[in-house]
């Protein structure tokens, strides 16, 4: 497995037991994303840009 260098997302606050996700962007071919309570369970690995286009529309406003 790759060495992921895992960085808490800024949305996550500072308060353990806060639900939080973990990403990774050092591996040019792959971002992985991880659940920041499970840290050796399972990783979810995406294309750098299916991650950009997910991240994309979440900064997109809600439609009611």
């Amino acid at each position: 497995m790759p060495a992921y260098k895992f960085v808490k997302s800024s949305y996550s606050g500072g308060n353990a037991g806060q639900e939080c996700v973990e990403v990774a962007r050092n591996i040019p071919t792959t971002v992985a994303v991880r659940d920041s309570k499970r840290p050796g369970g399972p990783i979810l690995t995406v294309a750098p840009a299916a991650w950009g286009a997910f991240t994309a529309d979440l900064r997109q406003p809600q439609q009611p």
